[in-house]
């Protein structure tokens, strides 16, 4: 990959190209992989440094030091940088990310994802009555991972008792999983703020909801709420860690 793709991926990112220079962007992604991988790493690197150093990037300390890598790494760029109009300020960051790349693998310093916290425990729910089968369907579904169903099954059952909270907690998990992130949060919210066996373990869901939108100043909110007696507790404060 060259220097001056480094450049682009960070002015892409920054929505300084024009139209035409996005379109043929977008062009090289779609047809070439090696430019599209590349890409994706630059921007999960990027994502990480922003988080991680969110705060020391806002001082003139900071910022000089990266415009000093800058000039160092990209100081034979001087043609392409005055071709593409690009801002001083991209090659700095694209330095920055290109030299952690060249010390550092990805998985060493990335932040966690949502994949590496949602293994559920096989879930056993309570036969009543006439509810049996919608119970046991809904059980497997989920046990077996298909949420799509699940969610539908779950969705049933609260149609005939919508304050049962089990429900409403493993219906939140499968719109999680479905990606239907407003939906859940807003079980998992109502959740966490009220009083019973479920609340904490809405609070965590809710946090792994932020995680997987990436939202990690929120996630790491919710988590430091989780209370030590809490059964996610130390699994939080392991994310915690790994967030900070």
């Amino acid at each position: 990959m060259e220097d001056q793709d480094y450049i682009l991926f960070e002015s892409y990112l920054s929505k300084e190209l024009s139209r035409d220079e996005i379109a043929a962007f977008e062009a090289r992604l779609k047809n070439e992989s090696d430019f599209n991988q590349a890409f994706n790493t630059y921007k999960e690197l990027s994502a990480f440094l922003e988080h991680k150093f969110e705060n020391e990037a806002a001082s003139t300390g900071f910022q000089n030091n990266l415009k000093a890598i800058s000039n160092t790494y990209f100081e034979k760029q001087e043609t392409t940088k005055e071709a593409l109009h690009f801002k001083p300020w991209h090659y700095a960051i694209a330095a920055s990310v290109v030299l952690l790349m060249g010390i550092f693998t990805f998985n060493n310093f990335s932040n966690p994802t949502f994949n590496d916290y949602n293994n559920y425990e096989v879930i056993s729910l309570t036969v009543r009555g006439g509810q049996d089968e919608l119970l046991k369907t809904a059980e497997n579904a989920f046990n077996d991972k298909d949420f799509a169903k699940a969610e539908i099954v779950f969705g049933q059952l609260l149609a005939l008792d919508g304050s049962n909270k089990e429900w409403q907690l493993y219906r939140g998990v499968a719109l999680l999983e479905l990606d239907e992130f407003d939906e859940a949060e807003g079980l998992f919210n109502k959740l966490s703020n009220e009083a019973s066996v479920y609340k904490n373990k809405a609070a965590w869901y809710l946090a792994l909801s932020k995680l997987k939108q990436k939202d990690y100043n929120a996630c790491l909110k919710i988590l430091r709420s989780i209370p030590e007696d809490a059964e996610d507790y130390e699994q939080a404060q392991k994310l915690i860690k790994k967030l900070e």
